[in-house]
């Protein structure tokens, strides 16, 4: 239980009957040492009285914006700077989607939408309401956020159904947090540069050669990587993304190839563990108009192209002890195509994708994936959200690291 021991965490409790249930959950957390601030829905105080959370966490329970009677403000922006980690425990399917909508009706909803720090949820409501779409669709949204889900279990519900819908019980779901805090420190100090997104390549100052990149893949790693305690280089071309909230991650925005690959070389020049996953463009126009090209009278324009430097293949001639992870995204004969990109790369491991999968690929949030080591290894994955991915590619790369 040392991970915990004077971690701060915010428990967020909503209206469902599995409220009890979170009662145990906090004394578990007490017990481990970790000082706990609850704070609750007005909904979740007809379940359980604020006074016994308020009593096992010594602590007063925060529900309202200000104290009615003495105006006291409760500030939510001071609450996410100093949490480490913010648990919903029971998450019920209103709260979920305010969440995911960002609909800040309530204190703990506005704690969440202020959170600097990591965010976990366990679920908890009935049998049809769990599997509804609504649910389920919020559910991704707040997996692609980067929110931990902790699966309901099955079995009897308070509506009478069985099924799936059951909040995870406390000892679990305090399984998790022990996990998660663990975790922390599984890449404190390693150095790792990050690829991610396209790359525009200028034909004049209106168009460009690029690709359908959304860079969620690469920014998914780069947080998970962040979260395990690596100090991160992100190296992104252009993207409709936020910039990652980590301290631990610094971004570096390029927009042609021959940017990205001047970047990567000073960034893995000090860098542990390298991954590309950007998609980086393999052409370049030969000649960049310095204005925009006017429709003429002939029917064809004819733009030369010349090949761009291999980012991956460049640097994996002198890695020297890095370990290095490329990606491959492949339309035919993927495995093939993905063995002969990690020999001639010189990589350690590579992340293979199919365009031919409806759940793979470029601008989606699920991605479906196999990952390949040089040793021959070969772990295929189901269709997950690109953050779960992200967990699962970080695995391996620990994986391998540790028996080489």
């Amino acid at each position: 239980m040392e991970e915990l021991k004077g971690k701060h965490i915010v428990l967020g409790i909503t209206g469902g009957i599995a409220a009890y249930k979170s009662v145990i959950l906090l004394r578990l957390l007490i017990k481990s040492g970790a000082e706990v601030q609850v704070v609750m829905t007005p909904n979740s105080k007809e379940f359980v009285a604020p006074v016994t959370f308020a009593s096992l966490s010594q602590k007063p329970v925060v529900s309202e914006f200000f104290t009615a009677n003495t105006g006291e403000w409760h500030s939510h922006v001071d609450l996410g700077i100093w949490a480490d980690l913010m648990v919903i425990a029971p998450a019920t399917a209103s709260t979920i989607s305010k969440m995911a909508h960002g609909m800040a009706d309530n204190m703990l909803v506005t704690t969440y939408l202020s959170a600097k720090e990591p965010v976990m949820i366990a679920p908890a409501m009935d049998l049809d309401m769990w599997n509804h779409p609504t649910t389920q669709r919020n559910i991704r949204i707040l997996g692609e956020d980067g929110v931990m889900i902790i699966s309901p279990g099955s079995g009897s519900l308070a509506s009478g159904l069985q099924g799936k819908g059951r909040m995870a019980e406390p000892e679990e779901i305090f399984l998790q947090i022990e996990k998660f805090f663990s975790k922390t420190e599984e890449l404190k100090g390693t150095k790792v540069m990050v690829t991610a997104g396209p790359t525009y390549e200028n034909i004049d100052p209106v168009r460009f050669i690029g690709n359908y990149s959304s860079g969620k893949m690469g920014y998914a790693i780069a947080e998970e990587l962040a979260e395990r305690g690596a100090e991160v280089t992100l190296i992104s071309g252009p993207v409709n993304l936020p910039a990652p909230a980590s301290p631990l991650i610094r971004k570096i925005s390029v927009t042609s190839a021959r940017e990205m690959f001047d970047e990567s070389q000073k960034a893995f020049n000090t860098a542990d563990i390298a991954i590309f996953a950007a998609a980086v463009a393999d052409y370049a126009p030969e000649v960049q108009f310095d204005k925009k090209i006017k429709r003429e009278k002939e029917e064809e324009l004819l733009i030369r192209l010349k090949r761009n430097p291999d980012i991956a293949a460049q640097l994996g001639k002198n890695k020297e002890g890095r370990l290095t992870v490329g990606f491959a995204l492949e339309t035919e004969k993927g495995i093939d195509n993905a063995l002969k990109k990690l020999q001639t790369k010189n990589l350690d491991l590579i992340v293979l994708n199919s365009l031919e999968d409806p759940e793979a690929g470029f601008m989606k949030d699920t991605n479906k994936i196999t990952i390949i080591s040089k040793d021959g290894e070969n772990l295929k994955y189901g269709a997950k959200s690109k953050r779960e991915v992200a967990i699962d590619i970080i695995d391996a790369i620990l994986r391998y690291r540790k028996y080489h």
